[in-house]
């Protein structure tokens, strides 16, 4: 959908992908809002021929795409996601990174089918609770925060494989990280991380024996176990701490 010069209404209701552009758009048309049968929708100018503005709000009309599987808003100026997101019901995937966001709205726990959240480079201080109630997920990235803490509920995203932490305000780890066996890739670099949880080693899927960048800890103070040891992957880390408490029992 270009500019000034946008498809006719007959074709445009039979798109199930739409990617708005155009360099005089000043605003989203309205009858996007109505192609209820839209699956795919980018709204990101992070291109060139992308759009020339910035949402600052997306608009509460989205509840009307109810087929939407993928939803991209990324690189806007979003300060918040309206609490009609929620009714998305068959959303997969969803880009949110790149913009203004210091919080979601509750009602994104309804996402079940959502498997990838990209949320990098936002305003958040700590992992929004709804987020661990997206049990499908298996994709979540919120890198470049400045994230505190993390929920003990986290523990419920039983199937995530890749959770992107790195360039946070992290001071620790609770042990229920420990309890999302599935992970492949876990990203922990530029934060202020001194320990690891001592169940960590159980993270077995970590094997940067076969993939260097399974773990990233780089940039972060770590005494227990030392960098070295967690250089040398989940067995070592196991092992440490093995030791470390027979040490301190003694």
């Amino acid at each position: 959908m270009e500019g000034l010069d946008p498809p006719k209404t007959s074709e445009v209701a039979r798109k199930k992908k739409l990617k708005i552009s155009g360099r005089e758009l000043v605003s989203v048309p309205a009858q996007v809002f109505g192609l209820d049968q839209l699956q795919v929708l980018e709204m990101s100018p992070e291109r060139e021929s992308c759009l020339t503005y910035r949402m600052e709000l997306l608009p509460q009309e989205i509840s009307r795409l109810r087929n939407l599987t993928c939803l991209y808003v990324d690189s806007n100026n979003l300060k918040k996601i309206p609490a009609e997101i929620g009714t998305l019901s068959h959303l997969e995937r969803l880009a949110l990174s790149n913009n203004s966001l210091s919080s979601l709205p509750p009602e994104m726990g309804a996402l079940q089918r959502l498997h990838s959240l990209h949320l990098a480079n936002n305003s958040l201080t700590e992992l929004p609770a709804p987020l661990c109630q997206l049990r499908s997920l298996t994709f979540l990235d919120v890198s470049d925060n400045k994230i505190g803490t993390i929920p003990s509920s986290i523990r419920h995203l039983e199937k995530l494989e890749t959770l992107l932490l790195l360039f946070n305000s992290l001071e620790s780890l609770p042990e229920e990280v420990c309890l999302l066996r599935k992970l492949r890739t876990l990203w922990l670099g530029n934060n202020h991380l001194w320990s690891l949880p001592a169940t960590f080693g159980e993270l077995v899927n970590l094997d940067w024996g076969y993939n260097y960048c399974s773990c990233n800890f780089e940039g972060n103070p770590l005494e227990c176990p030392p960098p070295e040891v967690c250089s040398r992957g989940p067995e070592e880390i196991r092992d440490y701490f093995l030791s470390f408490h027979k040490t301190q029992r003694n």
